[in-house]
């Protein structure tokens, strides 16, 4: 597993001759795609209804009934799980109880055998990385929720860096702070032209444009459709994350 620059990169900027102005890097081609953001599970890994299992199963141990929260969930998949049962049940500690549940059900599905990658993604990843491309894996889920998954996929030295969002402050999506975590933590990128965001959620697509990344890829794995993700700024729409490295390459080439 190749290391990375944990150190900030501080470039001159291009400075045209005569003009004493830095270039409008907003102009002309579109810069090398040097950092990729993927997500995980309805992205790279097939999900197959696990998150909805095992949220069924969080919420009966709380003694209330799923059906009326699900909804919600689906709306919200690629949103940080705390952040999700603050929403339903209006309580921190109760949030943090039904999360622990939530967690602990997920583990159990994944450690029993109920996880698979989603057909290409380990390619993909690989020829991202081959082309030069830095890749980070981002969740929503807890890091042991995390870490469980990378191991019983045997990714744990798939990528340079992993990263859940309790490594980007706590937020999670919407919100950009795993996207520019992985920008600041890596420090490959010269500015965030140069990342690629890729996601199967609208919470995906948004934590990509707010962030600024200059390609916002959904993927039609997981959660959400079409619709939504173009709705919610999605600049490319892949069938899968397998077609990635292509799209990439399409758009440098443009």
């Amino acid at each position: 597993m190749s290391k990375v620059n944990e150190a900030s990169k501080v470039n001159k900027p291009n400075m045209p001759n005569g003009t004493g102005k830095p270039a409008d890097s907003t102009k002309g081609a579109i810069d090398a795609i040097k950092l990729v953001v993927l997500d995980m599970a309805g992205t790279t890994v097939a999900d197959g209804g696990l998150v909805e299992r095992a949220f069924s199963a969080a919420v009966r141990r709380m003694g209330a009934e799923p059906e009326s929260m699900l909804g919600h969930v689906r709306a919200t998949m690629g949103e940080s799980k705390i952040s999700v049962f603050r929403h339903l049940f209006g309580d921190e500690a109760k949030a943090q109880q039904a999360n622990t549940a939530f967690e602990a059900a997920y583990g159990e599905l994944v450690a029993a055998g109920h996880i698979a990658p989603v057909a290409g993604a380990r390619d993909a990843i690989e020829e991202l990385r081959a082309a030069g491309r830095t890749v980070v894996l981002t969740t929503g889920f807890a890091r042991v929720t995390q870490d469980a998954i990378l191991d019983a996929l045997g990714w744990r030295d798939l990528v340079e860096l992993t990263l859940c969002p309790a490594d980007a402050g706590g937020r999670g999506r919407p919100y950009p702070d795993m996207v520019l975590a992985a920008f600041l933590r890596t420090g490959v990128a010269d500015g965030v032209r140069e990342i690629a965001v890729a996601g199967d959620t609208s919470y995906d697509m948004l934590s990509g444009v707010r962030s600024g990344a200059r390609i916002v890829a959904g993927v039609l794995t997981g959660a959400h459709d079409r619709d939504a993700l173009e709705a919610n700024g999605a600049t490319h729409v892949l069938t899968s994350v397998a077609g990635l490295p292509a799209a990439l390459a399409a758009a440098e080439a443009e």
